[in-house]
């Protein structure tokens, strides 16, 4: 914004006028000239100023004068200073797909000024290094600012699709008006523990105010009080989340087999690979036919951490049975660390089904011999028979 008050008295006196009235004629014209300065102070102090907003946008499409044509009043100090902080909850449960609602706060804060142009008693100067002090407050406000989310884990996945987001600006003292938003996946596979995600933010702000002078409309510009410089700033943020630990089983091992036609024993070792004990949990194995088991539940106790517990089972498959490897369903009750019941994931026991041994060859030794024996036992009678006749 420019300004230029002329204020032009042409005040017409006759030639032969005498002395004492030329005399009051410059008295008067001093008066107006003193009546409008302070005209020209007053409307520059009580104007509205340009909002942040409008300075940070409007002044940046066009091509700064060069510093013949503006100057600098004072040096401000100070820039700004962003956070982050995460909204909600910041706990996940493994193979979750959330959403991260992140809010960005500015902290700078405008340490002081220094004067750099001496105005002296030049009331138009003076006035411009006041306009500059307000132009130098948006120093810490940052603009064009850039946000990106990035894991560095191979178990936490951001979605590509959406991890750069934008900001016109951020005021210091104030939040934004909407939250950035982030989608990520946890791995089923991810430990239990803290993970930290970072936020690399890129931005601008205010690094110098020069006010124009009159000279700037030989370059064609109008409109145009002052100037300003801007720097590029970087700071990477960091976001902590936390994977929450769980009660996880897994078998760790499988020993017997089924026997066609016979009842047989099947041991089932499980293991606790999670970070939170199972209290009271037992074990259900469901089979299909042609497999029948005697007790599908079985007890296992409390379950620590790391820790692993067998259980066995009998089972029985019909004689004339396929003989191939079955799979036996088996799920894990128990009570977790809030008190409530919770199930496991289904995990298959994989048992083989062997014919039953070959009887036949006992048969038939066995009825050989009867045979001889019998055979033995007709001789001897008949042997007893002649002797005695």
């Amino acid at each position: 914004m420019n300004f230029n008050f002329n204020f032009n008295f042409n005040l017409s006196h006759n030639c032969n006028s005498n002395n004492n009235s030329s005399g009051n004629v410059h008295k008067f014209q001093k008066i107006l000239g003193l009546i409008g300065i302070f005209a020209l102070i007053s409307f520059m102090v009580m104007m509205p100023m340009v909002s942040a907003e409008e300075s940070s946008e409007n002044i940046k499409e066009f091509l700064p004068p060069n510093y013949a044509f503006s100057t600098n009043y004072y040096n401000s100090y100070g820039e700004p200073d962003l956070y982050a902080s995460l909204l909600g909850d910041y706990e996940f449960e493994r193979g979750e797909t959330a959403q991260l609602q992140i809010n960005l706060a500015n902290k700078g804060v405008l340490y002081g000024f220094k004067s750099a142009t001496s105005v002296g008693t030049n009331v138009g100067k003076h006035a411009s290094s006041l306009q500059e002090l307000q132009y130098e407050t948006m120093r810490t406000t940052a603009i064009g600012i850039n946000v990106e989310l990035i894991s560095t884990s191979p178990y936490i996945e951001v979605d590509p699709t959406a991890s750069i987001r934008s900001m016109k600006k951020l005021v210091p003292g104030s939040l934004p008006e909407n939250p950035l938003v982030y989608i990520i996946t946890i791995s089923n596979h991810a430990p239990a523990g803290i993970y930290y995600l970072q936020l690399p933010v890129s931005y601008e702000y205010q690094s110098e105010v020069r006010m124009t002078t009159n000279e700037v409309y030989r370059l064609g510009v109008t409109g145009l009080d002052h100037t300003t410089n801007y720097k590029s700033a970087n700071k990477t943020l960091i976001i902590p989340i936390f994977v929450k630990g769980a009660t996880k089983f897994k078998i760790t091992d499988v020993s017997g087999h089924l026997t066609a036609g016979l009842p047989s024993v099947v041991n089932v070792t499980y293991k606790n690979i999670g970070e939170i004990p199972a209290t009271d949990a037992i074990v259900r194995v469901v089979v299909m036919k042609p497999l029948v088991v005697e007790q599908s539940v079985l007890r296992l106790g409390t379950i620590e951490p790391g820790e692993s517990k067998t259980v066995s089972f009998k089972a029985t498959a019909d004689r004339n049975s396929l003989m191939k490897d079955y799979g036996v369903d088996s799920e894990i009750k128990y009570i977790d660390e809030n008190g409530n019941i919770a199930f496991s994931e289904n995990m298959k026991i994989s048992v083989s089904l062997e014919p039953a041994p070959d009887k036949t060859g006992a048969k038939t030794w066995a009825l050989g011999g009867l045979i001889i024996l019998g055979i033995f036992m007709i001789i001897k009678l008949i042997l007893n028979i002649e002797k005695y006749k």
